[in-house]
Order: structure tokens, then sequence, then C-alpha cells
């Protein structure tokens, strides 16, 4: 028959964990649609590789889902193929990738892992108190990121005619626009 120490003592081990995953999601928001600087790993970068091919990437941060990822790429695209003066492109290549990182995140306190007394049958710190892998004192956080990046080709209205995959840019724009534009601040009332 388990105790009342046995049922509530993983409830409690885990507030400090769902305190810090609190804190941090609340201060975490999507990444924006805008250019990536220099020291940031987030946003989207273009570049020309010939006078009608272009790379372009956008990178999300953790929170922002794989879906905004690959419009803001989409969007970029056909940004970058208006800004050449060309209407229509084709994706040549094109994927998106999964970053995950992994945060072992302590939790426990001065009776936790290496200090003294620990739960169960008693004995002293290590994993499950009795050096048994059932029980670790670390939770961990794996947090994924996507990244898109693609190469496309501008075309000419007379290549668009003829290829089946053309893209109108204006189209994206005109679409995918407005999602990628940051809220307006509310307005007192």
């Amino acid at each position: 028959m388990n105790s009342v120490k046995d049922i509530i003592r993983p409830a409690v081990r885990a507030l400090p964990f769902l305190f810090v995953v609190g804190l941090l999601a609340g201060c975490m928001t999507p990444t924006p649609y805008a250019p990536r600087t220099e020291g940031q790993r987030t946003g989207y970068t273009d570049r020309a590789l010939t006078d009608t091919r272009y790379r372009v990437t956008f990178t999300g941060n953790s929170v922002t889902p794989r879906d905004t990822v690959e419009n803001y790429l989409l969007l970029r695209a056909a940004e970058v193929t208006r800004a050449a003066g060309f209407s229509t492109f084709m994706f040549d290549t094109r994927n998106t990738k999964a970053n995950h990182t992994y945060d072992a995140m302590p939790y426990g306190g001065p009776s936790g892992p290496y200090f003294g007394f620990h739960h169960g049958f008693g004995g002293w710190g290590g994993w499950g108190g009795w050096g048994f892998a059932y029980d670790p004192e670390v939770d961990v956080v794996v947090r994924t990121n996507y990244e898109a990046y693609a190469e496309i080709v501008l075309l000419t209205p007379a290549q668009a005619a003829r290829e089946p995959r053309s893209i109108n840019a204006a189209d994206v724009i005109s679409h995918l626009g407005p999602d990628a534009q940051p809220p307006k601040p509310s307005q007192p009332t």
C-alpha cells in the first residue's frame, strides 16, 4: 500500500521543473517573419546563386510550428522573386529539417540525489536510492526547432506557361503576407 508520502513526493519533485518550463514558455514567442541578423539563429536568409537561381532559408525557434516555418520560406521565395523582377518561380529543391536539443533538468534538493537520506527503503543518494535506473533525478527536456531551405528558379512568362510546378509570387504574397505581419499594438480605449 502506498503512503501519502509516496503519492505526493513525485508531484512535489516536479514543481521546480514545471516552474522553469512555465517561465520559459511565458517568455518565448514564435519567431517573427524577419531577416536573420548577425548573431541570430532565427529568421530568413536568401542568396543569389545565379541571375535566376536563389537559395532561401527560414529558421524558427522551438515554439515556431513547422507549418509556419514552411509558410515563411514560401513567402520569402515569393518576395525574392518579385524583388528580382520576375512574377513566377518554382522550387528546384526544398526540405525542412528538425533540429533537436536535449537538456537534463535536475530536480530534488538537499535530500535529492547524492545528498543524504533518500526515498524508498532508505539509502544514500544515487539513482532511485539503491542505484537503480528506474527513478532518475533528472527530467530530460527535448526542444525542436525547424529549418526550411530551398533553391528556387525564377521563371519567365514563357517558362512559367510550360512549367506545371510554377508558383505565382503575387498570389503567395497576398495569401501569406498578412499572416507574417506582426500584430498591431492594442489601442487603449
